[in-house]
């Protein structure tokens, strides 16, 4: 089995991380990675890629929608061969999980 080395799959997550920094939520002007949906991403061998994420609300108007386009992003990226976007709710989303730079865009700080 080829194993990928350090450097190579923290390169692919960089690029996965700016791919995931290019999807909205269209009722919040902040990407879903800095609104701190994005709980989890990891690369595999043969770089395949899996990112666990939530919502904001299980009610989200956007929640078919958001994970499909995280996952359009992710493909888009050279060398990437296989993604599994999964949502989960627990935990569930706080403005607590937000960056810095989101809160201030938004105007909690």
């Amino acid at each position: 089995m080829l194993e990928m080395d350090n450097e190579t799959k923290n390169d692919l997550k960089q690029k996965v991380i700016q791919a995931i920094k290019q999807v909205y939520d269209p009722e919040i002007p902040v990407d879903v990675y800095e609104l701190g949906l994005i709980y989890e991403i990891t690369v595999y061998p043969v770089n395949n890629v899996y990112v666990l994420m939530t919502l904001t609300s299980p009610n989200c108007p956007s929640a078919e929608f958001i994970p499909s386009e995280v996952k359009d992003k992710i493909q888009q990226i050279q060398g990437v061969n296989n993604v599994e976007v999964e949502i989960t709710f627990d935990p569930p989303y706080s403005q607590d999980m937000m960056s810095e730079a989101a809160k201030l865009e938004l105007g909690f700080l």
